[in-house]
């Protein structure tokens, strides 16, 4: 479930934008971002990438537009900053070798199986996902640029769909692989 918890301030943001200036959006996801990472300390788990980066790119993101821009940037293109910022934290992620989603996992494992080859591999499959999602949800938010014309429930329904499949995978794929990720003591009764 904590995993999840890093869409709130991503859904805050899709549902201000549409409602209020893209300012409010922004702080609102930035305060709710904060917030699950101030959360998390205080229960003593760790601090996660996508949240701490999330927090940084939403304030980053405000701060530029009530500063610099004096709030003259178009929704649209605040979002395409958005969809390209969380593509490039879990990019990153993957390049630094540490998937965004191997911290959120190791809170849900026994501390035996954080070492295991199939643990990692799990999570590379699983960040991968998320990003494949990420891509989605920025070529839906372009498909808003240069075909205008469409009705906003289709950029909406394909970002809609890909956060869903990421989910569900998410869900699904540690379950499938479960075998591959036995505690050695229960490895060792398994085979002695």
């Amino acid at each position: 479930m904590a995993l999840f918890l890093f869409l709130t301030p991503f859904g805050a943001f899709a549902m201000l934008s549409l409602l209020a200036p893209i300012q409010i959006g922004l702080l609102v996801a930035a305060a709710l971002a904060l917030a699950v990472v101030a959360w998390d300390l205080f229960q003593g788990r760790s601090l996660k990438i996508m949240m701490a980066s999330s927090a940084i790119l939403f304030g980053a993101l405000g701060a530029y537009d009530m500063l610099l821009s004096q709030g003259g940037s178009s929704t649209m293109a605040i979002r395409l900053m958005v969809d390209a910022g969380v593509l490039t934290i879990a990019l990153t992620s993957i390049a630094l070798r540490v998937p965004f989603t191997v911290q959120y996992a190791r809170e849900r494992v026994a501390p035996e199986v954080h070492g295991q080859p199939a643990f990692m591999r799990i999570n590379y499959i699983l960040t991968w996902a998320w990003t494949a999602a990420f891509v989605l949800m920025l070529a839906a938010d372009i498909l808003m640029v240069y075909a205008p014309s469409l009705p906003l429930w289709v950029s909406a329904a394909l970002a809609f769909a890909a956060r869903n499949a990421a989910i569900y995978f998410t869900n699904w794929y540690p379950q499938y692989r479960n075998g591959d990720l036995l505690p050695s003591a229960e490895t060792d009764a398994a085979t002695g």
